[in-house]
């Protein structure tokens, strides 16, 4: 049924500053702008007086996109147990890199958050067929959890 992942939809507090955040500091490319209102958005989502903006960015290897939007109403909120990996529904998103070591250098240099260490997972635990897998959480300027990966 599933030919594939269309996009990934992000809702931000700040368009701008997460634009700014994918884009200049983990280097994807800014594809689209669009405005949504109307009720069309209203009928797909189920909120009324829909006013947003979104932001398509892909990364450099492509497809699927990041869909960044940020909604001016209805607003929504913030809740912290969203970034938090255990807690249930879409949790995080990984990116591959690679050189995860300078990759989480250069997150660090930038003041974000990062969520532990960087780990290499352990063989006895899962292999995975592009190789040994290095990995690391940090969250977006919203608390959003993402994932660098690196395999070699």
């Amino acid at each position: 049924m599933i030919d594939a992942v269309d996009h990934i939809n992000l809702v931000v507090s700040d368009l701008e500053r997460s634009v700014h955040f994918y884009t200049e500091l983990l280097g994807f490319k800014e594809i689209r702008r669009a405005r949504l209102e109307g009720q069309w958005i209203e009928s797909i989502i189920g909120l009324n007086d829909v006013s947003a903006n979104v932001v398509y960015i892909v990364a450099p290897a492509g497809e699927p996109r990041l869909e960044l939007l940020c909604y001016e109403s209805p607003q929504g909120e913030s809740i912290l147990a969203h970034s938090r990996a255990n807690t249930i529904g879409l949790r995080h998103i990984a990116f591959r890199v690679k050189n995860i070591h300078a990759a989480v250098k250069r997150l660090k240099q930038a003041q974000v958050p990062i969520i532990g260490e960087t780990v290499a997972v352990p063989a006895t635990a899962i292999t995975h067929d592009a190789g040994r897998k290095i990995l690391c959480y940090f969250l977006d300027p919203d608390g959003i959890l993402l994932e660098l990966a690196e395999y070699c």
